[in-house]
């Protein structure tokens, strides 16, 4: 189940980017829009799409098979780091991508690293499937299954702290906020103390929330896509007291500006994103 379902990267180029604390400056217009943008969607209909959560997201991949991202090679970046650290320790990287989609993130990893072992989970069995049927699976290097982690127990799969990297790439967004905690909290326990969490995701007044028509809102930050998925939209302070509160320490939690043109529309569009990376503590040793 990845949530990136707005990005414009299969098509514009990037014009510039920046990384820094604060949130996007509204225009006024933007500003105008958001005031009246009050109505949300009848709690009925909300109770439906959380019940529809799951065959929401099957349908999508049903529409788009394993089409629709591309691989993100970009992630090999922040891994470099994490893998050498094991390395000289003598130790294989063992990571979990929790909501892992079709496997755009693992099987990059997996070319370029013959000795990391992932553990790759999703909403969707049909995401799953797709995972299994790639013909660069190997059940050696890669564990694949269906989860749903506001409710299953990923230690039913997974030992209590053996992962050294957690993953969640546009995946948190598409989780209902009441429930984003107990996912939170199952990652915590499967880490080791000083493993870490990558996270990049939605940012609040991205683009793709500023184009949300009436009718579409859910609750602050939260709204519903045409097809029954969902999205929000994070600001840092949220982000940041979700994982502290769940036990974890923020290590770097920034946002990512980026005006991207969209070369069929002839538009320049101010995309917001969320990149972080959180850690479990390790313990303090007790004065003898």
């Amino acid at each position: 189940m990845s949530g990136e379902l707005d990005s414009l990267e299969t098509s514009p180029a990037s014009l510039h980017q920046s990384c820094g604390l604060s949130e996007r400056t509204l225009t006024p217009d933007e500003l105008e829009k958001l005031r009246n943008d009050r109505a949300l969607v009848s709690d009925f209909k909300q109770q439906k799409l959380e019940i529809d959560a799951q065959k929401n997201w099957d349908l999508f991949y049903k529409r788009n098979t394993t089409n629709f991202f591309k691989d993100r090679h970009w992630t090999t970046r922040e891994f470099e780091e994490l893998k050498n650290c094991r390395e000289s320790q003598g130790q294989k990287l063992v990571l979990l991508e929790a909501g892992c989609g079709v496997g755009n993130c693992i099987f990059p990893l997996l070319e370029e690293d013959l000795s990391i072992l992932i553990y790759a989970c999703d909403f969707s069995p049909r995401a799953v499937e797709f995972v299994k049927q790639n013909a660069l699976y190997c059940t050696e290097r890669c564990l694949a299954f269906q989860c749903d982690l506001t409710k299953d127990d990923l230690q039913a799969t997974i030992q209590v702290e053996t992962v050294d990297v957690a993953t969640l790439i546009f995946v948190l967004s598409a989780i209902h906020p009441d429930k984003m905690q107990k996912a939170l909290e199952q990652i915590y326990k499967v880490l080791r103390p000083g493993g870490i969490v990558l996270f990049r995701d939605y940012g609040l007044y991205d683009h793709a929330m500023l184009r949300f028509k009436s009718g579409n809102k859910l609750g602050e930050n939260f709204y519903v896509r045409q097809d029954g998925t969902r999205s929000f939209f994070f600001s840092r302070e949220y982000l940041a007291g979700l994982f502290q509160q769940a036990g974890f320490e923020t290590l770097v939690n920034e946002y990512v500006l980026r005006e991207t043109v969209n070369k069929k529309e002839g538009l320049c569009v101010p995309r917001v994103f969320l990149q972080s990376k959180f850690c479990k503590p390790v313990p303090s040793l007790s004065p003898a």
